[in-house]
């Protein structure tokens, strides 16, 4: 791939980038199978970039793709046509597909160069299509200082290379004894599918087929992309004339996020501005293809359901009753005080009406006596009861004499016909 300086759109060199994501970048799964598994099919058909949206396939992007599959998923056949790109994302994609259950079978369908290649050798199984290509070479670098910076550079590259030579190694086995692998990245090294295999970074040379009938994790609408606009930044004083592993950031600034959400797998068909939209429809359990209306309308009940007061809680111990229980308990409770008044008024009197008859007290001092029964009616009741009987107001008769001892009782006999003098 050579890279148009004049114009170039990052890793898409002088190509025109697409107009949407998913020419270049999505994911299917197949129908599960009797025993409930899955197999997905990942294409990954352009550049690797950490910008992601159409400037490339970004570490976010497989991310989300990884994530948005099913549990039931047991293999991934990754299908691989990439120039390469920033080497550090490529190799968190590869991670990241090492860290996922599933089985990963990379199918290089084109050409699996610079990073792309070491993603296709990192996986369980790597098949080179026929007719296909990949191409390693030693990590580049844009960069800006004087001699002890250059210098300081060049170590970090070293060190990227003896990363990358770890994975090609490790699929090659026993073959990488024999092999030479620094020079062959210096060389900037080609193989055919053949010679991949022969190397050891291929397993072998085959057709593999995509994950059988398929079914699109995320379709998106064709309209989608009307109103995309392709963004080209210019890289001065850069004459590379080959894919790079890895680009130090440019003074240029980064571009708008693509309208395309990079993540052709959803599950509904979203623009970027439509995902909150989708989230409100999965709060309110509506289907996602709902119109603006009925959107409307589960909110507005909602808020009726809303604004419904929630009982508060009550406190340990408290009982709740009926109203017309409550009313028939309190008429019951008026109707015993009243009852009780009365029989203490009862009370009270008798113990005054058996005072006054035992002359304890006098008339004219009940109404103390009565006020002292209101404030105390044990103390005032044990009092009157120690009072001696007949002392207020004898009320017991002491007895009498038949003898009439003086005119005035002459006097009072006579009135009261108890007269048994006779005048002389």
């Amino acid at each position: 791939m050579t890279i148009n300086v004049k114009a170039p759109n990052r890793y898409w060199g002088a190509a025109t980038p697409p107009q949407s994501k998913r020419d270049f970048f999505n994911a299917v799964t197949s129908p599960p199978a009797a025993d409930g598994s899955t197999v997905a099919t990942i294409r990954m058909y352009g550049p690797i970039d950490s910008w992601g949206g159409w400037w490339g396939i970004s570490a976010k992007d497989m991310g989300e793709v990884l994530d948005a599959l099913p549990d039931t998923v047991d293999r991934i056949i990754l299908r691989i046509n990439s120039p390469g790109g920033e080497v550090f994302e490529a190799m968190t994609i590869l991670n990241m597909l090492r860290a996922h259950k599933a089985n990963v079978t990379a199918v290089v369908d084109a050409l699996a160069a610079s990073a792309a290649s070491f993603i296709a050798a990192g996986c369980d199984d790597t098949v080179m299509s026929p007719g296909t290509q990949m191409m390693i070479h030693s990590p580049l670098v844009f960069t800006y200082g004087n001699a002890e910076e250059l210098r300081k550079d060049a170590q970090i590259l070293d060190g990227i290379q003896d990363s990358i030579i770890e994975i090609y190694a490790a699929k090659a086995g026993e073959k990488a004894a024999a092999t030479d692998w620094a020079q062959l990245l210096a060389d900037e090294t080609w193989y055919t599918a053949e010679k991949a295999v022969t190397q050891g970074l291929a397993d072998r040379v085959a057709t593999i087929p995509n994950a059988g009938e398929t079914q699109t994790v995320g379709a998106d609408d064709e309209d989608e992309d009307d109103d995309l606009v392709i963004v080209t930044v210019p890289v001065e004083d850069a004459t590379p004339t080959r894919p790079m592993l890895f680009a130090a950031r440019t003074a240029a600034t980064m571009p708008p996020v693509s309208t395309e959400p990079g993540t052709p797998n959803r599950k509904e068909t979203l623009d970027m501005s439509d995902t909150p939209l989708a989230d409100i429809r999965e709060r309110l359990g509506i289907p996602a293809d709902s119109t603006d209306e009925q959107l409307l309308a589960a909110v507005e009940e909602l808020s009726v359901r809303a604004a419904v007061t929630t009982p508060p809680s009550i406190p340990a111990g408290t009982q709740l009753i009926d109203s017309t229980v409550l009313e028939q308990i309190q008429n019951q409770a008026s109707q015993g005080a009243q009852a009780l008044a009365t029989q203490t008024e009862e009370r009270r009197t008798r113990v005054l009406d058996q005072a006054l008859a035992e002359g304890r007290i006098t008339a004219a001092s009940r109404a103390t006596w009565a006020a002292l029964l209101e404030t105390n009616e044990t103390g005032t009741t044990e009092a009157l009861n120690s009072l001696p009987k007949n002392t207020a107001l004898p009320v017991v008769e002491l007895g009498f004499s038949d003898t009439v001892n003086s005119a005035d009782d002459a006097l009072y006999a006579k009135a009261w016909g108890n007269d048994d003098t006779k005048e002389a």
